[in-house]
Formats: C-alpha cells, structure tokens, sequence
C-alpha cells in the first residue's frame, strides 16, 4: 500500500502539455496536495522519436525533478512510458508511474466480451512498441487495431478542438475503421479531443484515457484523496513556461 505525506506531492512529466489532462484527474480525485508539473515543450512532440532519443530526454526530466522532495512521479507521456519507465525506474529515489499499465487494467475492468473490437491510438512511439497490443493481447482481445493518428497532437496543441479541420484529419484517419467497442487513447493529448472521436462513430464506443486510468489504478494502490484545501499547481517546461500555464488556464 502506498504511504501518503503530509503534503503530498506528486510530479507529472509530459513531452508537452498533453500531460495536463492527466493532472485534471488528479485534482479531480483530490489524491494530492501538490502537482509539480514538467512539459518539455521544447522538444515535443516525443512520438516522432526514437527509444533511445525518448529515454535520454526522459533522464533529463528526471534530474529536473531531483530538485524536489515528491513521493512519486507520473509518466504522463505514453511515449515515455513505452520506452523509458525501466532506466526511469533503475535510476530514481522514489517510486515512477506509466500510463500504459492503468490503461490496459482500465479495459480488463470493463464489461466487454472478449470477443469486442479494441482501438488503440497512440504516437508512433507507442503504438511502435507493442506495449498496448501486447497487454491487451494477454486478456484475451483478440480484435484489436492500433493506429497512430499523428496529426491529432499537433492540432491539440494548436487548441483546436472542433471544426473541420479536426473533422478533416478525423476523417483521414478513421476513414474504413470497423466500429470499435472501446477505445484507448494511448496519448494524453487525445482526451481534447474525445468528443470528437467518439462521435466519428455511430455506435459510441467506450473511451479509456490516460488521466482517469492513472488516478484510479493510483486510488487502488492505496493513495487517497488528500486535504479538502485546493489542490496547488505549480508549471515548469523547457520553453516557453508562460504559455503552458496559459494554456493550462484553459484546459484546467
């Protein structure tokens, strides 16, 4: 079980500002008193990259964090957590957390015959890596997809969240896609987009993301919700730190 601080703080590491999404779980379940948050913005997007480009610069972040006294950090970046949580983990004085390993616990919880039709969408990096396909392989899905819709990040990050031209690259890459059951979205930039990609299809699929699965597997291992005082967020990034808080302002 996990032993809980007085304060707890956590840090968050993402590529960029996706990662935010997971923090709005957090402060969501109240399961800290703090949120360190660190996007590299100056190198993202991760999914492009190679594995060993990706664990470098995550080895990087982990110095950074270094500099605080948290109890545990969180991987936001799935690109991350595909490649890098082993070196993360080897090399770091307190507990790391991926988001690959909630999401795939998140599908085995929910009430989906076997023989349902799984969509899984990440970054090149993740979806390159097998980690989903494999885990949800070993519950007993055997329909399963994976794509990697590498236009959505960019467009996320340009805070367009509707209109055509999201409908356009929806359309680009779900175009032909048989109806799936469930969907992870195996990026943490996608729960913006949510709406959105499950309306595409008319069967409204279940939609698994990063923030709730990492929350809830967090909630399950024994860390509870914190203090009812407000949450405190504080923001850093490797450029431009100004307009993450600012875009943190409106997704949070």
């Amino acid at each position: 079980m996990m032993e809980r601080k007085t304060p707890s703080r956590v840090g968050v590491f993402d590529s960029g500002a996706g990662g935010l999404t997971v923090v709005k779980s957090l402060i969501s379940h109240r399961l800290f008193d703090e949120i360190i948050y660190y996007g590299d913005t100056a190198r993202v997007p991760y999914g492009p990259k190679d594995p060993t480009t990706i664990t470098r610069y995550a080895m990087e972040a982990l110095e950074f964090f270094m500099n605080f006294e948290i109890d545990l950090l969180i991987t936001a970046c799935n690109s991350v957590s595909a490649h890098a949580l082993p070196r993360l983990r080897s090399d770091a004085p307190f507990p790391i957390y991926g988001v690959i390993e909630p999401g795939i616990l998140a599908l085995k919880n929910a009430a989906l015959s076997r023989e349902s039709r799984i969509l899984v969408l990440g970054t090149s990096a993740t979806i390159g890596s097998g980690r989903y396909q494999r885990g949800i392989r070993e519950l007993g899905f055997e329909n399963i997809e994976a794509l990697s819709p590498s236009l959505f990040v960019p467009i996320v990050e340009e805070g367009i969240f509707g209109g055509d031209l999201l409908e356009s690259a929806l359309n680009h890459y779900f175009k032909g896609i048989e109806q799936p059951d469930a969907i992870i979205l195996g990026c943490t930039h996608f729960p913006l987009i949510a709406d959105a990609i499950q309306g595409y299809f008319p069967n409204r699929p279940l939609l698994i993301h990063s923030g709730e699965a990492i929350a809830e597997h967090l909630e399950k291992m024994g860390c509870r919700p914190g203090s009812t005082t407000e949450t405190e967020l504080k923001i850093f990034a490797s450029e431009n730190p100004e307009g993450l808080k600012r875009i943190a302002e409106k997704w949070l």
